[in-house]
Formats: structure tokens, C-alpha cells, sequence
């Protein structure tokens, strides 16, 4: 998004060739896992070895969530063949990984409690769990992307520094796309599954960590408020005195803190996905 020309082929500004064939391996072999583990709970067997060649076979090409399954690998290979291609074509390269990346993760959506609903409603949900995903994963993409940035040994001179400070700079717009994006496909999501009310959700395991989720989510807009506005900033000013080290480490504990929280909110919405609030609230009644 922020690089130009040959600063996109790995190596040149980031080392990202291993991170992004490595993270669609590890994404083909989770949703390996996920597919047999649904394919066995589906079937009722006790073991996997008991798993038939038509049971796995009717639940791919039986259910939408099987048939997505295909799309997501299918996208996954194609984005791993793609970075393959980023020293001889860098931007489209960098574009076929990005499009590949973005349908992977759009399929998830078939996973989540959009499953629930029905008729219009059910696909109006998808297309916001899609936004969301797609927003949430720009968001964490970027500060995966700062973090090797910020890597002290890709730091020596001044040309990687004036590059942070430009590629900080470049990402205010998307950022706060990002942030907007997630707020309202949030806010909405929240209304699809669980109503106009907040009594008694806050008394189950769900509202619980929809709360904690939501907290941790202000605590990033914080993170990114500092660094837009003081420590962004701080970094323009350190490279015309020539001593960025100050500004460098502070963006650095910024970088960390915020990533560790947004890997906290990933796993709390993978929680939050095995959930159903409406069960939850009945049991309360009851």
C-alpha cells in the first residue's frame, strides 16, 4: 500500500516472501484441521480413522461451509504460488497475494453466526461479517508489516527511517477506514445477533467477552490516536535533528503493545464464534 516501485520486492524494505508463504501454509493446514474435525462431529464417529471418503466428500460438496472450505484453499495456494512471483513482478504480485488473502479470509464469514439467518437477512449478515473480517485483517496485516519496519537491525541509516516515517504517514487514510469500517460492521453485527439490548446479554459468558473484546478494541484506537498524532509526528521531527532512536524505540512498544492486544481480540472473537448468545440468555432465564 505505502511502498513504491522496487521497495515492494522482498528484501528491499521488508523481508515479508517467508512471513506471507508461511501464513498460507499454516492457513491450508488449519483448515485442513477444521475440515475433519466438522466433518467428524457431523458424522458422529468416534475416531477420524472412521471417517469415510463419502462422509468427508458429501460435507464438502453438501454444505456451504464445505463448499467455501474449497474456495479458501483454492485462494490459499494461489496466494502462496503468487508470492513466488515477487522479485521478477513485485506489484502484481503484491496484488494477486492481497486478492487471493482477502477471499481466504472472506470465507470465513460461512463460519459465523451469519449461518443463522435466513433468506435476505442471512446474506445482508455475510456481507457485513465480510467488511469486518476484511478490515480487522488490513488492520493486523499493517501491524505485522510495522513490526518488521521496526525491527531494530533493518533500522542503520537514514533512508529505512525516512521510509517508517513515510509508510506511518501513508496509512493514516486506511487506518482510519479501518477504524470506521470495524465500528459500524460491529455495532451491527451486535444488533443482528443479539437485538437493541444490553441487560441481559451482560450477564452471559458471551456479553462478558464481547465487553472485554470491545475494551481492548478502544484500547487500540488509543494505540493508533498516540501514534497518528504524537509519535508519528515525533519521528518527522527526530529525523531533521538526526537522532530518531528516542522516537524509534517508542514507536516500537507502541507497535508491540497494540499487536499483542489485536492477537488477544483475535482469539476472543474465535471464542465468541462457538457461542450463542441466545442460548446463553435463556439459560440466565431459566
Amino acid at each position: 500500500y505505502s511502498l513504491r516501485g522496487k521497495e515492494r520486492v522482498s528484501g528491499a524494505v521488508l523481508n515479508f516472501e517467508s512471513l506471507l508463504f508461511g501464513t498460507a501454509v499454516v492457513g491450508v493446514l488449519l483448515s485442513l484441521t477444521a475440515m475433519l474435525l466438522l466433518a467428524k462431529a457431523m458424522s458422529g464417529v468416534s475416531e477420524f480413522m472412521e471417517l469415510h471418503h463419502h462422509i468427508f466428500e458429501m460435507v464438502l460438496t453438501g454444505t456451504d461451509v464445505g463448499l467455501t472450505w474449497m474456495v479458501r484453499i483454492a485462494a490459499l495456494v494461489l496466494a502462496g504460488i503468487a508470492i513466488t512471483l515477487n522479485k521478477r513482478l513485485p506489484t502484481l504480485s503484491l496484488w494477486a497475494v492481497t486478492v487471493f488473502g482477502a477471499i481466504a479470509l472472506a470465507t470465513l464469514a460461512w463460519t459465523g453466526h451469519g449461518a443463522m439467518d435466513e433468506g435476505n437477512r442471512r446474506y445482508i449478515h455475510y456481507i457485513r461479517d465480510i467488511l469486518h473480517l476484511l478490515a480487522a485483517g488490513g488492520w493486523l496485516g499493517a501491524l505485522a508489516a510495522f513490526a518488521l519496519l521496526l525491527r531494530a537491525k533493518r533500522l542503520n541509516g537514514g533512508q529505512e527511517i525516512r521510509v517508517l516515517s513515510r509508510v506511518l504517514t501513508g496509512f493514516e487514510s486506511a487506518g482510519a477506514l479501518i477504524v470506521v469500517t470495524i465500528s459500524i460492521t460491529g455495532v451491527v453485527n451486535y444488533l443482528f445477533i443479539v437485538g437493541p439490548t444490553l441487560d441481559e446479554v451482560m450477564m452471559t459468558t458471551y456479553g462478558t467477552l464481547l465487553f472485554l473484546k470491545v475494551l481492548l478494541f478502544a484500547g487500540m484506537i488509543i494505540l493508533a490516536t498516540l501514534n497518528r498524532f504524537h509519535l508519528s509526528p515525533l519521528l518527522v521531527r527526530s529525523i531533521k535533528e538526526g537522532d530518531h532512536a528516542v522516537a524509534v524505540n517508542a514507536l516500537r512498544r507502541s507497535m508491540i503493545l497494540e499487536f499483542s492486544v489485536a492477537v488477544v481480540i483475535v482469539c476472543l472473537v474465535a471464542w465468541l464464534g462457538t457461542l450463542s448468545p441466545g442460548m446463553d440468555m435463556s439459560t440466565v432465564q431459566h
